[in-house]
């Protein structure tokens, strides 16, 4: 009965080795699988209309006179918001900013005693709307105020208009779904190419969008980027 049971023991040992050789030799074969991995990159890009404008109309005054110089900004005010307005703008469209004024004869570092007006400011009246075709088309009027004797400033970097683009949430599932589509496109070629079968996505980062204007002459087409990177398993 001893030698018996030792030689079942013995062959039970035997079986039980070759069943783990086995299966440890398929998990070594398939993390190998697993490891072989390619990544590739797939690109959306589209171009949108802005749907918001900030628009500053931004004038300038000058005068001796304090008080004389603060009844300028108001009348001027008032009258290119009464532009706006006549023009199709809604008031809650319209902001009026706090002038900016400087005293000439104060300024520290002197020489300016022979100023023509001691005081200047500069006024900025801002649009904000999501009605940009209406204030694009506003823009080219606005120097009709000029026959009212206001002095439009547009040179100044606060005075750029700027457009918006709030929409990305919007199109994010669309753009995502293409650069998939086209990232797994590339990976399908690579792996033909190298006599493989594509398998499943081992990881995947979608990442940042971009948003800018397609040129400076069209500030107002936004062109929304996405490279998303994808890396796949390589089956033989």
């Amino acid at each position: 009965m001893g030698k018996s049971s030792s030689l079942i023991l013995a062959a039970g040992v035997v079986v039980g080795l070759t069943i783990f050789g086995s299966l440890l030799g398929r998990s070594l074969v398939d993390f190998k699988a697993w490891d072989r991995v390619v990544t590739v990159k797939g690109l959306s890009e589209r171009e949108y209309m802005a749907d918001q404008v900030i628009w500053p109309v931004q004038f300038t005054a000058a005068d001796n006179d304090l008080s004389g110089l603060y009844k300028t900004l108001a009348l001027q005010s008032e009258q290119i918001e009464q532009f706006l307005t006549q023009q199709g703008l809604n008031a809650d469209e319209i902001t009026v900013g706090k002038p900016d004024i400087t005293d000439k004869l104060a300024n520290q570092y002197g020489g300016n005693n022979d100023v023509t007006f001691r005081y200047s400011a500069v006024q900025t009246i801002t649009v904000y709307s999501s009605r940009v075709d209406k204030v694009r088309s506003l823009m080219s009027k606005i120097s009709q105020l000029l026959q009212n004797g206001i002095v439009l400033s547009t040179q100044n970097y606060n005075a750029q208009t700027e457009y918006v683009f709030t929409r990305l949430n919007d199109v994010k599932p669309a753009m995502v779904e293409e650069a998939t589509k086209n990232a797994r496109a590339v990976a399908d070629k690579f792996a033909k190419d190298s006599d493989s079968t594509l398998g499943k996505i081992k990881q995947a980062n979608q990442g940042q969008f971009s948003i800018y204007s397609r040129d400076q002459q069209h500030p107002h087409i936004k062109k929304v980027r996405v490279v998303s990177t994808i890396q796949y398993t390589l089956v033989d």
